[in-house]
């Protein structure tokens, strides 16, 4: 009888908990987090009128076969729409500390290119290579990551070397260990980032990437480029985003030859002042690649070309 009066009071000590329970206000629960919206489209450059007027020059073989070449000039026109500029590794520092300083001094200038241009309707891509990190998260960044994928007609490379069946060697070397310091220090990383002189701003791209830049020139439309900046027998020639691999990709390009500087020493062959040599890549470019421009044709449209057009009834 025992027993059984205590399994009555467990089984009256139970139902009389159920019943607590079933009267007490119900727990509320966490709510679950709200899902992270997508990430918004990072506007881009608008598609404006106007018409550039270059005037490119560069080098044939007069008659062919001699191996003399004379200059060739040219007009071409350019839609503001369709034509990028991109500034390469214009960084605030180098191991080679004289070619940091013609960095700085050319900066001004470019600088003002640069805003003349942007005004008119070009787009301006930064690409100092190797500082993403810093930019990383900015609109500007964004903007070139969020680009379309696109399928390059060839392959993009890391470095995008000289082809010998089409461009034959020159001098000077395109190496970036001819530094022309009094005293040569050690072949370091010293940049961190773009020289600041230069102004990131409106809608402009940053990218140190040749699929990134291609996808977005696919993207907008893009099928003229500028190439400026350091260095000219190194960089410039040999980036993803450089002169050879744009030709390759098939866009129109120009070298702004009065914005650029070649990484060379007087004291290696050919033995030429400094500003000799990057004459020398130069015209080598002029000869085999593409021509080349003066930056000023960068800073105005023809008259009347960026007119606004007539509204269709």
């Amino acid at each position: 009888m025992a027993r059984r009066a205590a399994l009555a009071a467990l089984v009256l000590a139970g139902a009389s908990t159920t019943m607590f329970f079933s009267a007490a206000k119900p727990v509320a629960l966490p709510a679950a987090p709200p899902e992270k919206p997508p990430e918004a489209r990072i506007a881009n450059q608008p598609k404006v009128p106007g018409t550039l007027q270059l005037n490119v020059r560069e080098r044939r073989e007069e008659p062919k076969g001699s191996g003399k070449f004379k200059v060739s000039e040219q007009v071409l026109g350019w839609e503001v729409s369709e034509t990028a500029i991109i500034v390469c590794d214009m960084w605030d520092d180098h191991h080679c500390k004289i070619a940091a300083q013609r960095v700085g001094g050319m900066v001004p200038r470019m600088n003002q290119v640069l805003s003349a241009a942007r005004d008119r309707g070009v787009t301006i891509i930064f690409a100092p290579s190797e500082t993403m990190n810093i930019y990383a998260g900015s609109p500007h960044r964004k903007r070139m990551e969020q680009a379309r994928p696109a399928v390059p007609p060839v392959k993009i490379e890391k470095r995008c070397l000289r082809n010998p069946d089409s461009e034959p060697a020159t001098l000077p070397v395109d190496t970036d260990l001819d530094c022309d310091d009094c005293e040569l220090g050690p072949v370091v990383r010293r940049h961190t980032r773009q020289h600041p002189g230069l102004d990131i701003t409106g809608f402009d791209g940053i990218s140190d990437s040749g699929e990134e830049i291609y996808n977005y020139c696919t993207q907008e439309g893009i099928k003229n480029v500028v190439l400026m900046g350091v260095h000219t027998n190194y960089c410039i020639l040999a980036r993803p985003f450089g002169i050879r691999q744009m030709l390759k990709l098939g866009k129109n390009v120009v070298l702004a030859r009065d914005l650029t500087d070649a990484l060379y020493d007087p004291r290696q062959p050919p033995h030429v002042s400094h500003a000799r040599g990057t004459e020398i890549v130069v015209e080598h470019i002029e000869t085999y690649l593409c021509p080349s421009v003066l930056s000023a044709d960068l800073t105005r449209v023809i008259p009347g070309s960026d007119g606004p057009k007539a509204r269709k009834k």
